[in-house]
């Protein structure tokens, strides 16, 4: 067993938790997705960046395929797969401090959105525009970029990202921490860059992100990053569906591109708006679309302008509920009815794409049949459409690994279902109807004149099946446009033995991966 000495002379052995530890079990099972499953021989719970280091290298040396979990919100089964050997927690690395050295506030890699939000504001009233849920881990969020309700008005959280520790691991199998930043002097800097949007699992093991604005100066934490909200208000409309046919959905749906088009740009005054228009299926009776807004007191009428422009030549919602509450309050709670899930979880397949103009005609009827259909019974098929663009389109696509800033529209076909044997039939309609979405383009939304590819945050490894995708665009390309080959030589540098990989990681140059370790 391996062990490692600290400078205090201290040697450490964490320990390995195998399958009749309570504490196994409650890795193994901490995870969003309830579709996946791992079976690892143990696991480990490693409180500091020597104890990663420690478990990540004893991995190697015995070969034993590993993986590393924080928060445990991935979509797809890449740390809940059958191969994986080893599971590395990091949750309990979870402070945030400012770190006068680099002037920039320090995030370890398993706190949580929530407490991320909570430590940033309650310590100095800052802010970083993280992601929606605030469950989710730092670890495996950051690295993909991360967008949430604040995107459009602040860019992404990876564009605040000044440095990052990363538990690498070299030809010869050696394990070490490497500190990158954004400073174009700093040798690693090229890991740095990856850590903007390269995706989880790719390069090492995060341990700790550190957050500044670019061209932010001074020595005060408060003043390295945006200030947060005032104050949030939220809104929810409804319409049902019984008022709703097939005129009136291809109406509304226009109507919420158009919007999309004319208010995307980082000078609109509804840059600090974000919305999401939540189309489920007809048996689950509702059409729904949400805001939050950092407005203040023009939230109001922001967001009657926007239902407005919904509903025109549409029945209006038949029920809105308007709330105000302070940024924390609603940080640690967003949206509840939104997140909610039952006791024990579900399964799920959600298939994102982002796009640059409205759905087009045929597109909305696409949508139309596969929502209200009724030779499928899918009572949790839905289909999102999240605002997008703002800040975010601002940044140069070459200057982080997150490709894609030219978008206005997030989009999903998602599904959830409780029972296994419901799986078939709620993947078979999500994969329908996405791949009839984008039929004139192969069943995926390749990057050109109308689409961005998708987010790797949102991974879906359909993109990768020549049955599903027979577009011809290699997913790599859908989720990381021209930045790929830069990824790939980053991979080559920093994780030559491809010790780190899932369904869809960065390939080793050569394109086969690697089956060390």
């Amino acid at each position: 067993m391996s062990t490692r000495q600290t400078t205090d002379g201290t040697l450490l052995d964490p320990a390995r938790i195998g399958p009749h530890d309570p504490r196994y079990l409650a890795v193994v099972e901490k995870r969003f997705n309830k579709r996946f499953r791992a079976n690892p021989d143990y696991v480990r719970l490693v409180g500091s960046t020597d104890e990663v280091i420690v478990a990540v290298e004893e991995a190697v040396r015995e070969a034993r395929r590993l993986v590393v979990t924080s928060g445990g919100h991935c979509l797809e089964g890449f740390v809940s797969d059958p191969e994986v050997r080893v599971i590395i927690d990091v949750s309990s690395m979870n402070r945030v401090h400012y770190d006068a050295e680099r002037r920039a506030i320090a995030v370890e890699a398993g706190a949580t959105v929530g407490h991320t939000f909570q430590a940033l504001f309650e310590k100095w009233g800052v802010v970083v525009p993280l992601g929606e849920y605030p469950g989710i881990g730092m670890g495996g969020h950051v690295v993909g970029g991360a967008f949430g309700f604040l995107c459009r008005q602040l860019g992404l959280a990876a564009d605040y990202l000044y440095a990052v520790e990363v538990v690498t691991v070299d030809e010869g199998g050696v394990a070490r921490s490497v500190v990158a930043t954004r400073e174009t002097s700093d040798p690693h800097r090229d890991l740095w860059w990856a850590h903007t949007g390269g995706g989880g699992g790719n390069f090492g093991v995060v341990t700790r992100y550190w957050f500044r604005s670019p061209g932010a100066s001074g020595q005060d934490p408060a003043e390295l990053l945006p200030r947060a909200p005032e104050s949030i208000t939220t809104f929810k409309a409804e319409w049902s569906w019984t008022d709703i046919d097939a005129r009136s959905f291809s109406q509304l749906l226009g109507n919420h591109g158009d919007w999309c088009e004319r208010n995307s740009r980082a000078d609109s005054p509804h840059a600090s708006l974000w919305t999401l228009l939540e189309i489920h299926r007809k048996q689950f009776g509702k059409i729904i679309v949400r805001g939050v807004s950092t407005a203040g007191a023009a939230a109001e009428g922001q967001m009657d302008d926007h239902v407005a422009a919904l509903a025109a030549g549409v029945s209006a919602p038949a029920s809105r509920e308007l709330t105000r509450m302070t940024w924390l309050e609603f940080a640690l709670n967003p949206l509840p009815d939104l997140f909610a899930a039952p006791p024990g979880g579900v399964s799920a397949k959600v298939k994102d794409a982002l796009l640059k103009k409205r759905l087009t005609d045929r597109q909305i009827g696409v949508a139309y049949d596969h929502l209200t259909r009724s030779d499928d019974d899918v009572m949790g098929g839905m289909f999102g459409l999240a605002t997008y663009g703002g800040r975010i389109n601002t940044v140069p696509r070459d200057a982080t690994a997150s490709a894609q800033r030219d978008s206005i529209l997030d989009i999903a076909c998602t599904t959830g279902w409780l029972d296994p044997l419901d799986e078939a039939k709620n993947l078979t309609w999500a994969r329908a109807f996405y791949r009839d979405l984008f039929s004139e383009t192969g069943g995926a939304p390749i990057p050109g004149e109308a689409y961005s590819g998708a987010l790797i945050n949102h991974p879906d490894i359909d993109l990768a099946d020549p049955a599903l995708n027979t577009s011809g665009v290699p997913w790599y390309q859908l989720y990381y446009g021209e930045n790929y080959p830069r990824l790939q030589r980053i991979k080559a540098r920093w994780d030559p033995r491809n010790v780190f990989r899932h369904a869809l990681s960065i390939r080793l140059p050569g394109g086969q991966p690697s089956t060390t370790g």
